[in-house]
């Protein structure tokens, strides 16, 4: 009865996965109930929308981005990245024109590691979680990760299940009980799916309830005369996937290929 341990395997996953996802939602209910009150008023920074939406990688992003379109910082298709003025306007900048060394030029990956890990991204984290707009380190596990747990959990059980069915048939075990002994494992991580759906709101792995309202609060139109801010914002939220430029957006694509020769410092078409 062979079978009989792949259904126990299968218990085990779904039993993880669904406790987890259940972990997940509790800790999720507790952070909106201390979610710390935030009178705030007034539009997200630039750098808070991008933490919020995607956390110290984001910054670096639209640090790099916001710097590039002022040509104070040349992002080439080939993936490098070169100073144009290295008087950085605040700590960001500073910390990319840092992290890029003292030579003026670096590939853009390591570029973007480093920046994402300095100081000046570390505070304004800290100070987004004081003020209850981000979620605290360790409360990052979010209902959407749990939510995914359980889904490679009822992949794995149909699996288990269908190795056991394919197996030579068992005595005195028809092969439609063995398949209903599995259905339970795999009812328990579609129900979970299921509860999981209509109770619980998205999780953020970044922004708090309050920083998802303020981010939900973002203008969805530029103001008049506001373009490139609102370029930057939606940059900010949405990523490099937002940069009209098809040079720009190359030089992000291309950021974690190797690429042995370094640009010639041209500043594209249409820059």
């Amino acid at each position: 009865m062979f079978w009989v341990l792949l259904l126990l395997v299968a218990w085990v996953f779904a039993g993880v996965a669904c406790t987890r996802l259940c972990l997940a939602a509790v800790r999720s209910a507790d952070l909106d109930a201390e979610t710390v009150p935030t009178d705030r008023e007034g539009d997200l920074t630039l750098y808070e929308a991008a933490f919020l939406s995607g956390g110290p990688a984001r910054v670096a992003d639209v640090t790099m981005v916001s710097m590039a379109r002022q040509r104070r910082l040349l992002l080439a298709h080939t993936g490098w990245a070169t100073v144009v003025d290295p008087r950085g306007r605040d700590a960001m900048e500073r910390s990319v024109i840092g992290a890029i060394g003292p030579e003026g030029q670096s590939r853009i990956a390591p570029v973007r590691a480093a920046a994402a890990g300095a100081e000046a991204v570390r505070r304004l984290a800290d100070g987004l979680v004081r003020s209850g707009l981000a979620v605290p380190d360790g409360a990052r596990t979010t209902v959407a990760d749990g939510v995914h747990q359980v889904r490679a959990a009822a992949a794995a059980v149909c699996a288990l299940a269908l190795a056991a069915l394919l197996m030579p048939a068992q005595a005195g075990t028809p092969r439609f009980l063995v398949a209903l002994w599995f259905a339970l494992p795999l009812t328990l991580t579609l129900s979970c799916l299921a509860i999981a759906r209509v109770e619980a709101h998205p999780g953020s792995r970044w922004a708090s309830p309050a920083g998802q309202r303020l981010l939900g609060a973002l203008p969805r139109q530029p103001a008049p005369g506001g373009d490139e801010r609102y370029f930057l914002t939606c940059v900010a939220v949405r990523g490099v996937r937002a940069v009209a430029e098809p040079e720009l957006r190359a030089a992000f694509a291309h950021r974690d290929r190797p690429h042995p020769d370094r640009p010639q410092g041209e500043w594209p078409e249409g820059e």
